[in-house]
């Protein structure tokens, strides 16, 4: 584990304002175009791309978190520091994140590495020449982290930052349900409830689906949610089965290529269960944990109207740069 660089200013300490500041301060986005990938299965995925890479240049894959897109404020941050370094990057959107309902009853998961393997596969084949670069937000970054650990010396990844990561999901799942946590447990859970219920609002859908429309309401903790919908859906043997297959933490130790993984102490989101011991970490992995931070903030200076962050100064270092030490 490497000493922690990063300090909040005094406004910015307490881990809620390093969470929700981000969100209601959000920066401009650069123009995208979007792809959209068809998937074996009959669904798709949607792809945004900040400009086309250049022969052989890097290309930055960025990896949402739950219900997030480009037009969260960390992909907004990274696309526009990428753009003014004429950088090429896409946002990997999960299946129904980018605006538009994917066509089948399942949707996303914390560790479906199979759609991220497939938009990866079809980079390497499109630009052959270009390393892929990615960097994985919250959810996003368990995926990665599964993925990375999973393919081991086959991943087609180059180097990877992971951020904020719930990597121990039960405990994460359990944190949520605990004091002013709640709040952003309830915030998503609301957006998942909806995209539910305008699947079963689809008769096709709703004779798939293991709930009726009158019992959406009561999927009220994530808990409840992906034992439910998530692990029916995707497979699962129930809540328990998803979470311990799906966490991330397992497959850090099996990462062969050189990734970062950044957590906050202070992350509403998560307890010190997803803090993995030395001995978890494979040669390849940077590990730094900040006392500070918030889930997805890292907010380092500035002021409260317009934050200043350490996050993507960190991120482009590491995968531009191939910096191991904190910037």
């Amino acid at each position: 584990m490497t000493k922690p660089y990063f300090s909040p200013p005094w406004w910015a300490k307490n881990p809620h304002v390093q969470t929700i500041l981000p969100v209601l301060t959000k920066v401009d986005r650069p123009p995208l175009t979007r792809q959209r990938l068809e998937l074996e299965d009959g669904d798709f995925i949607d792809l945004d791309w900040l400009s086309q890479p250049k022969t052989g240049a890097p290309i930055v894959v960025l990896v949402h978190g739950l219900e997030g897109s480009s037009d969260s404020h960390y992909a907004r941050r990274l696309l526009q520091d990428l753009a003014q370094q004429q950088i090429s990057a896409v946002v990997h959107h999960h299946r129904s994140c980018s605006g538009e309902s994917n066509r089948l009853a399942r949707s996303y998961h914390s560790g479906d590495t199979q759609d991220l393997h497939a938009c990866l596969a079809m980079l390497k084949q499109q630009h052959p020449g270009s390393a892929l670069l990615a960097v994985g937000y919250s959810l996003g970054g368990n995926v990665l982290t599964k993925y990375l650990g999973e393919r081991g010396e086959t991943a087609l990844v180059d180097r990877a930052v992971v951020v904020s990561a719930p990597l121990h999901l039960a405990a994460c799942a359990t944190r949520l349900k605990k004091g002013f946590s709640k709040v952003y447990q309830s915030h998503l859970i609301k957006q998942l409830q909806q995209k539910l219920r305008d699947k079963l609002n689809n008769p096709q859908l709703a004779a798939l689906m293991p709930v009726s429309s009158d019992e959406v309401a009561q999927l009220s903790t994530f808990h409840l949610f992906d034992d439910k919908i998530t692990a029916p859906l995707h497979g699962f043997n129930g809540v328990e089965d998803y979470y311990h297959r799906a966490s991330g933490l397992p497959f850090l130790s099996q990462i062969t290529r050189p990734c970062l993984v950044l957590h906050a102490k202070d992350d509403p989101f998560m307890n010190d269960e997803v803090i993995p011991a030395n001995s978890q970490l494979a040669p390849a992995v940077t590990y730094e944990l900040h006392n500070n931070g918030g889930h997805v903030g890292f907010i380092d200076g500035g002021t409260p109207f317009r934050p200043r962050y350490y996050l993507e100064k960190r991120i482009v270092s590491f995968l531009i740069h191939s910096d191991k030490s904190p910037c």
